[in-house]
């Protein structure tokens, strides 16, 4: 079974990587998202604003790709700052909860040096296992 690419259609068009990835089993690999939108540029230098976007990304693919939050199983976090998350952690977990509710799949968060794209504070990735096609 070939993979199958997932990109929804309101991204830019991905170089060098995909931001997601249906492999067999129905198992989604999602590359790590950043806090761009469509332009891409990063919509805001604001920690937790930058954060929620990321994640609304991976919602996004996992969307895309026929599934739901429920259906997310892993996330990966990169930060910059781990001072400025934890001073954003009532607004992420407000946004959280608007987004996700209750359900939180298994998780990781590890600090970097930095991230690839100027001004990205967050990067996340993740897994999802998606439900057998036409169900």
């Amino acid at each position: 079974m070939a993979h199958k690419i997932v990109t929804p259609p309101h991204f830019p068009k991905p170089r060098g990587y995909s931001n997601g990835v249906v492999a067999e089993g129905r198992v989604l690999h999602i590359a790590g998202q950043i806090a761009w939108d469509k332009d891409p540029r990063i919509v805001s230098p604001d920690f937790a604003v930058q954060f929620l976007q990321a994640l609304d990304n991976v919602i996004a693919i996992v969307r895309e790709a026929g599934g739901a939050t429920e259906h997310i199983v892993k996330l990966l976090a990169f930060v910059t700052d781990l001072d400025a998350y934890r001073a954003a952690t009532k607004a992420i977990g407000e946004g959280w909860r608007s987004r996700m509710g209750g359900y939180y799949p298994a998780m990781s968060l590890v600090k970097v040096a930095g991230l690839l794209e100027p001004g990205a504070l967050v990067e996340i990735e993740g897994v999802a296992v998606l439900p057998k096609e036409g169900s």
